[in-house]
Order: structure tokens, then sequence, then C-alpha cells
């Protein structure tokens, strides 16, 4: 069988596309570039192709389509850059590649003590041999309230951990889940906004959550509340929480994610003047951490997307199980 891999990555996912490309027998053809109008005619023959944090449009989806694919396989677990609902109208499945939990847990936590130790503030006077106090005393994990928003594997995984901190956990899904209750108490949307001092982000994006904390949200919480999210930009509705932050609403922020950062993430923008005017919003503010979808990025992370991404389309073309496909 034949996979095509765009935004191929030859200093850290060549080792693993050789690797399980060689166990399942997948013949790979690759480019460095990501996917679009122009370059999507190096598909052709392939009747599946692999692709990370690109937006895959319906004109694009279109042309594959045209070209014979028959799914897309992201490497990543969300797939809300690719227009999904077009591609299964034209016959293209559609699957995602789990990874593990721990990467994106692990720097949750970091962001979480980053910020309520006020790291930013110290490095930045480190810098300037400033050793002062005043304005970077912390706060400690034991005496706060934590919300988790989304108990999926990653949420339960962060939960799992903050248990060791010793913080009360409040959690929110709309599918509760019994492991998350040795450690958590399930409790509703407006509980978990009003009773939390630091609430973190787990979900995927969908039509329903986009812009889940929005002015009315940020209206309920806490004043001084920490903000986390390491899952998806358009969860928060960007311009409610910079209001937020300049009204002292939100006291600190550890954002990997962000609105509209689909195409400009993982490249280099240095000479360019970038299409995202959160980022330079975001950065003015000195209790914010901001980075650039950098949570999953681990060797065994690296490993897993691309095991998975190629599984799923050796499941599809033997007609195997295929928990990948969405």
């Amino acid at each position: 069988m034949k996979v095509f891999a765009y935004s191929y990555r030859k200093f850290d996912e060549a080792p693993y596309f050789e690797k399980y490309c060689k166990e399942l027998g997948i013949e790979l053809g690759y480019t460095e570039e990501d996917p679009t109008l122009e370059n999507a005619h190096l598909a052709a023959g392939y009747p599946y192709i692999s692709i990370l944090l690109t937006r895959v449009d319906a004109a694009l989806v279109e042309e594959f389509a045209r070209l014979g694919v028959k799914m897309i396989s992201n490497r990543l677990i969300g797939v809300d850059h690719v227009d999904v609902k077009r591609a299964k109208e034209l016959g293209i499945r559609i699957s995602n590649a789990p990874y593990s939990s721990n990467c994106v847990a692990d720097y949750t936590l970091m962001l979480m003590l980053m910020s309520i130790r006020r790291m930013r503030q110290i490095l930045r006077r480190n810098e300037m041999n400033d050793f002062t106090l005043p304005g970077i005393q912390g706060m400690e994990m034991a005496n706060l309230t934590v919300g988790v928003l989304g108990t999926g594997k990653i949420g339960r995984t962060v939960i799992r951990d903050l248990h060791g901190f010793g913080s009360r956990v409040l959690a929110y899904d709309l599918y509760e889940n019994d492991e998350v209750k040795q450690y958590a108490t399930y409790v509703d949307l407006d509980t978990i906004l009003r009773q939390s001092d630091m609430l973190t982000l787990h979900m995927p994006l969908t039509d329903e959550n986009f812009h889940l904390l929005d002015r009315e949200a940020f209206a309920k919480m806490k004043d001084g509340v920490v903000l986390i999210n390491t899952a998806r930009g358009p969860l928060v509705d960007t311009n409610a929480l910079l209001d937020a932050l300049e009204s002292g609403k939100v006291g600190a922020a550890g954002l990997d994610v962000v609105e509209d950062e689909v195409g400009l993430y993982h490249h280099d923008w240095k000479n360019t003047v970038i299409h995202n005017r959160f980022i330079p919003l975001l950065r003015g503010f000195n209790n914010v951490i901001l980075t650039s979808h950098k949570a999953y990025y681990t060797d065994q992370s690296v490993s897993d997307m691309v095991r998975n991404s190629l599984l799923g389309c050796y499941n599809a073309e033997h007609g195997l199980p295929n928990p990948f496909e969405v």
C-alpha cells in the first residue's frame, strides 16, 4: 500500500516513518511542504495521505478526492483544521493519531507552576540582575481549587497528577468517567467557573464549544483566576480574554494555543509580519506565558503520531477495526 506524507520533518519524524513503513509494508512518498492546491498533485497515485496542523479546506479536499485519495490521516489528535464534512460527503475517510497523554499533561503542569510562581517576571528580572522580591510572590498548588474542563485521556492524566499536589480538583465533561471520580468531583459548567482558582482546558474543538470561555463565562469566574490552555485556541474568546487580563479578572494565563494559529506555528516568521494580532497583544502582558503549540512535542509523542497515522491508513486498507478513524 502507498501513503503520501505532507509536512514531512526530516529532523525528527524520518526515523519513525522509516521504521513503521518497514513494519507495515508501506511505500512512502513525501514532501516537506504543507498541502496546498499547488502541490496536491504530488498525492496522485497515493490512496492515503498523512498531514500535520495545516488547513485543508473544501477546495483542497475536493482536489484530493479528484486525485483518488481515500483517507486523510492527521498526525495529531484534533482534526478541526480539516473540512471533515466536505471530506465525508466525497467519501474521504478521516483519521487522527492519538499520542502519549503524559506529554501534554506534563506541559500543562509546567504552565500551571510557572503561572502561579510568576516565572516569566522572575526570569525577566534575572536577565537584568534585578533580584528583588516585590511583585513576584507566588501561590501554592495545595491551596488552589483547580477546574479541569474535559476529562478525556489527557484531562484524566492531568487530574491524576494534580492529586499529588494536594489540590482540590473539580471536573467538567458531558460524559463522566469513573476513574476521574477517584481524584475529582464532577460539577456543572457554571459551578466550575465560579469555584475554580485555576481552570485548565482539555477538550477537542467542536461547533458546540467554540468560544466556550466568552465574556459571560469570564464574568462568572473568580477575580485573579489562572487560565491554562493546551487544547485548542478557539475554545477561548481571545478578545474577551484580553479584556479579562486588563481588568485583573484573569490573574495569569499559560497558553500553548491561540486562535488563528493554523498555518502559523511551527514555521519561521522572524523576518515577516505575522498574520495573527492576538500574539503580540498577549505577549505584552507580563503575567501571560505564551508558547507555540509545543505541549505535545516529545520523543514518545512523535513516535506515536507517525505510527498511529500510518496504522490508521493500514487498518483502512485491510478492512481492520480502526480506532483512529474520526
